[in-house]
C-alpha cells in the first residue's frame, strides 16, 4: 500500500526548495533588471550618437536618417530581451522559433502593411525623392515630401496642408519628382492678330527672353509659330531656366509677353465669328398656276 504524503511534509518541501534556491533566483532576477535597464539605456545612447554622427554629415541623405536610429534603437533593445530572458532559462532557439511562428501568423494577417513595409524599403533603397522634393504619384498624390517612413510618406501640399499617405500608394503609381533636374523648360503661348506684323512681334519676343538674366543660354530659347486659328497666330515661346529661378520667371513672362507684344504695334486678338446673312429667296407655290 502506497503511503500517503501529510500536508505538512509537503510545505515542508517546498519551504525547503525555496530556501535552497532563493538566493539564485534573486541574483537571477536582480541580473535580469540590469540586464533590461542597461540594456535600454545603451540602446538609447547609441540612438542618439548615431543621430549626431548624421546630422554633422552635410553629404548623408537625411531620408535615410531616421530608418537607420530606428534599426539601431530596436536592433538593441530586441538583443537586451533576449539576454534577460535567458537568464531564467529560456534557450534561444525556442525564442526564434516563437518569434518566427508569430512573424508568420502577423504577416498573414497583415498583408497590406507588410506591402507598405516592402514599398517603402523600396522607397527608401532606390530613392525616387527625397526630404524636400516636390513630387505627385499618380492622380491623387501631390506635396513637398517631409518624412519617408517604412509605412507612410508625409507630405505638405501646395496650401501648406498635412498629407500621410500609404507607402504602397506611392510605389504603385508614377511619381513624378519637379525638383530632381536642375533645370526646367518654361513654356507660354500669346496670340498675334492676324493683320499684324508677326516677324517684329516674335523678335522682340526673343530679344525680351534674351535679355533676360534668369533666361539659360543652353538649351536656346525657341520662339515658334505654334498654331495658325481663324482669328489669331499662336505663337510659343520656350525658355529654360534654373529651378530656383522657375517660378519667377514663369510669372514675370505671363505678363512681359503681352505688354512686349503690344509695344511693337501688335494686338491680342480676341475670338471673333463673321456672320453673313443671305437675303431669303421666295420659293413659289406649287398649288398656283404657272403662266
Amino acid at each position: 500500500m502506497a503511503e500517503l504524503t501529510t500536508p505538512l511534509t509537503s510545505v515542508d518541501a517546498v519551504m525547503g526548495f525555496l530556501a535552497a534556491n532563493a538566493v539564485h533566483y534573486s541574483l537571477s532576477f536582480v541580473q535580469a533588471v540590469l540586464i533590461l535597464l542597461v540594456g535600454f539605456w545603451i540602446a538609447k545612447r547609441l540612438s542618439r550618437f548615431i543621430q549626431k554622427t548624421l546630422n554633422r554629415s552635410p553629404h548623408f541623405d537625411a531620408t535615410l536618417k531616421p530608418l537607420i536610429e530606428s534599426v539601431v534603437l530596436w536592433s538593441v533593445r530586441i538583443i537586451t530581451i533576449i539576454a534577460v530572458l535567458a537568464q531564467f532559462g529560456v534557450q534561444t532557439a525556442s525564442i526564434i522559433a516563437v518569434l518566427g511562428a508569430a512573424g508568420l501568423a502577423i504577416g498573414l494577417a497583415l498583408q497590406g502593411t507588410l506591402q507598405n513595409i516592402a514599398a517603402g524599403t523600396m522607397l527608401l533603397v532606390l530613392r525616387p525623392f527625397r526630404n524636400g522634393d516636390y513630387v505627385t504619384a499618380g492622380s491623387a498624390v501631390a506635396g513637398t515630401v517631409e518624412e519617408i517612413g517604412l509605412f507612410t510618406t508625409t507630405l505638405t501640399n501646395a496650401d501648406g496642408l498635412y498629407v500621410c499617405v500609404p507607402n504602397n500608394q506611392i510605389w504603385g503609381q508614377p511619381i513624378t519628382n519637379f525638383s530632381r533636374n536642375a533645370t526646367r523648360r518654361i513654356e507660354v503661348t500669346v496670340g498675334i492678330a492676324l493683320d499684324d506684323d508677326l516677324d517684329a512681334a516674335m523678335n522682340a519676343l526673343r530679344e525680351h527672353v534674351t535679355d533676360d538674366e534668369r533666361v539659360l543660354d543652353s538649351p536656346a530659347p525657341e520662339i515658334m509659330v505654334k498654331q495658325v486659328s481663324d482669328s489669331a497666330v499662336i505663337v510659343n515661346v520656350r525658355v529654360w531656366s534654373l529651378l530656383g529661378n522657375y517660378w519667377g520667371l514663369y510669372w514675370d513672362l505671363q505678363r512681359n509677353v503681352k505688354e512686349t507684344v503690344e509695344g511693337v504695334g501688335c494686338s491680342l486678338p480676341y475670338p471673333t465669328r463673321t456672320v453673313m446673312q443671305v437675303p431669303s429667296q421666295a420659293i413659289p407655290d406649287p398649288a398656283q398656276p404657272r403662266h
